[in-house]
Order: structure tokens, then sequence, then C-alpha cells
């Protein structure tokens, strides 16, 4: 391959994964600027969101040699169908749970309580590994990492091309950037939207305008996790293999997206995902794989000492 067919190549992995870390990151950004609680169970809802997928496809057979032509398609549609539903449902529990009666004390009480969620979620997953089932390696090695099956093919899409372009890269894009234009059109334009950027901006004038904050609250956290549902259906696709540790690898990355972007703007943990996908496949390329988390953190650092707020995010005078 040629240095720019090698540049390209990069551009599309970095892009590939960068859109997964920005639907993570949204999850992240939506429930810290409505109620600046900094969710780390996060990236373990992602890795239970990618157990439950793995369930589904061992439970009903996905991936078998004598399906028909059109049953991957199907297969996927299913999986992006029901584990969005079953994280989003999850998150809003531990929300109710969790968060809700710590919502009035101080700041630290919730950020503890997210803290021990997370690793509820992690043995949770260790847990899940252990089902007896073929797909889990029959419950003998709960702790290992799981195979997901390959439901796309692998097969180049732009026929002889050095550059591999395959249906796996195709479904990223083409479920994640409707997804993140429609969240960005369904906060500006709808109702509910509108109702979470009051909450977000005056939690105590909303209510006095007669908006139900903990409703706003929970479909917010209901939102986060359909998305990280979806990202978790996609991120199995495409790379095949699950951990139940994967959360705290995945999450971190989203959350630096999230600070990197502006915490709390929805276009900044876009951008902030996309930068962060594409730094990760060139570092990995021109430097070292080993050198790329510092790469990412030294530039993260860099970004935030010239803009405190992040790349998009707004400079806001505190009241003393």
């Amino acid at each position: 391959m040629s240095d720019l067919e090698v540049l390209v190549q990069q551009m599309i992995t970095g892009l590939s994964n960068g859109m997964i870390i920005a639907l993570i990151a949204l999850g992240y950004t939506m429930v810290y600027g409505i109620i600046e609680l900094i969710n780390f169970a996060h990236g373990d809802l992602f890795m239970l969101g990618s157990f439950f997928a793995l369930t589904l496809v061992g439970a009903f057979g996905f991936g078998a040699p004598d399906a028909g032509a059109g049953a991957p398609l199907m297969q996927v549609l299913l999986l992006l169908l029901a584990t969005p539903i079953f994280c989003g449902a999850l998150n809003w529990g531990i929300d109710r749970l969790a968060y809700r009666p710590l919502r009035r004390s101080s700041r630290l009480a919730p950020l503890v309580s997210a803290i021990g969620v997370s690793f509820v979620c992690i043995n949770l997953g260790l847990f899940w590994g252990g089902l007896p089932m073929t797909v889990f390696g029959g419950g003998k090695t709960a702790a290992s990492p799981k195979n997901f099956p390959a439901l796309l093919s692998n097969d180049n899409l732009l026929g002889e091309s050095v550059i591999q372009f395959s249906s796996k890269e195709l479904l990223v894009f083409v479920v994640a950037i409707p997804l993140l234009i429609a969240l960005t059109l369904f906060v500006r334009y709808t109702r509910t939207g509108k109702a979470m950027r009051a909450v977000a901006q005056n939690p105590a004038a909303a209510e006095l305008m007669g908006i139900d904050t903990n409703l706003i609250i929970g479909r917010t956290f209901i939102i986060g996790g359909m998305l990280a549902g979806v990202a978790s259906v996609v991120f199995s696709l495409y790379n095949n293999t699950i951990h139940f540790q994967m959360g705290f690898r995945v999450g971190m990355d989203a959350f630096t997206a999230a600070v990197l972007g502006g915490i709390g703007n929805l276009p900044g943990a876009m951008l902030g995902g996309v930068a962060i996908g594409l730094i990760r496949a060139l570092s990995d390329q021109y430097i070292a794989s080993q050198w790329t988390n510092a790469v990412v953190f030294l530039l993260l650092i860099l970004v935030l000492v010239f803009r405190p707020a992040g790349l998009l995010g707004a400079r806001i005078r505190e009241k003393v």
C-alpha cells in the first residue's frame, strides 16, 4: 500500500471507531448537561448491552450457515431494536434506584453512587459471561473474552482496491450518522428536547413553569441508554469480540471525548468522539500503539489548558 492508501485506510478505521465512541459519549454529556453527574456506570451499561446482544445471538441461533441470504440483515435489525430497549430500561432503572434518591444531596454522593453502580455492572457482566450457553463458552470461562459471531461479511465493497471498506464499516456510518443528526434535531425542536434544555439551564425555574424534572431526567437516561445499546451492537459486530471489562476502556474514551468536545454539548461530544477515533488510529499507525493512550490524553490536556470548556464548550461565569 502507498502512503496515501495507508492514510486513507487509517482514516476509515478512525472514523468508524470515532462514531462508536461518539454514540457512547452522548450518553455522558446528556446526563451531565441535565444534572451535572458524571455517570461512570455508562461504559459498563454499554458492556452489558453487548452481552445482551450476544445472548440473543445464542438464544435465536443467529449466524447459522444455513440461514437465508436476507437473514443476517434481519438479525442485525433485531439486535439494533432489542438491545437499545434493554439498555434504555436498565439505565432508567439505575437512575430510579441509585441516583434519584440522591438528587438533592451533595454532588459527591451521586458520584460515589455512580462508581458503585459501575462495579455492580462489571460483576454482573462477569456472572453473565458464565451462563451455560455455547456462545459464552459453555459457562466454563466466565472471565475470558467472548467471540461475537460475524453476522456481516468482511468482503471489500470497493472491489479490488487495497483499501478495505466492508459491510462492517458501512454499518457504522449508516447507523451512527443518522442517529447523531436525529438526536440533535430531537433536542432542538421537540417538546421533550426543549424541556431537557430548560431543565439543564435552570431546574428550579423549569419546575416553576410546570415541567416534571424527574420525568425529563428519566427520559434523558433512557435516551442515553438506548444510544449506548446501539453502540454496543455496532461495536460487537465491528470488532467481533466482547469482554466483561471492556466498559472501562471504551467508557474512558467516550468520557474523554465528551470532555474534549465540551461536556454538556451534544455537537461537542460528536466532534470529540470522531477526534479520539482518528487520533487513536493515526497514533497506532505512525507512532506506536503503546503510546496511543499517552498521545490521546496529552492532546486532551493541551486542549483543556487553552480551552478549559472544551472545543465547543461555552465559557460560563459562575455566580458567587
